[in-house]
């Protein structure tokens, strides 16, 4: 592609480290642990920022909670993002815990 060219890493789209060899769970994971700070230190100059860490982590839950796969540490993630200040985030905490064990009363 003679358009195509390389990012610089201090460039607003490079690759961010944090994404670097995890799967989705363990991103979605992460972000859901993050607090303020780390979220902003984690994407500074980035567009990620605009998305806000609020709407990251309803993301996050909306991904384990789709996973259909129980493990500990998923479920524990959720459980402590049901207590999360963001009200956004703690609805979709608790939409996902439901469909990890199966339950879809709650749905």
């Amino acid at each position: 592609m003679k358009f195509s060219h390389a990012l610089a890493d201090d460039s607003p789209f490079a690759p961010r480290t944090m994404f670097s060899g995890k799967d989705a769970r363990t991103v979605a994971r992460e972000l859901l642990a993050m607090s303020q700070d780390e979220f902003n230190a984690a994407f500074k100059n980035s567009p990620m920022k605009r998305a806000k860490l609020r709407r990251m982590k309803r993301n996050a839950a909306v991904v384990l909670g789709n996973v259909k796969s129980v493990e500990d540490v998923d479920v524990d993630e959720l459980t402590h993002a049901l207590a999360d200040p963001e009200p956004l985030v703690r609805e979709h905490a608790a939409r996902a815990l439901p469909r990890l064990v199966g339950d879809t009363t709650h749905l």
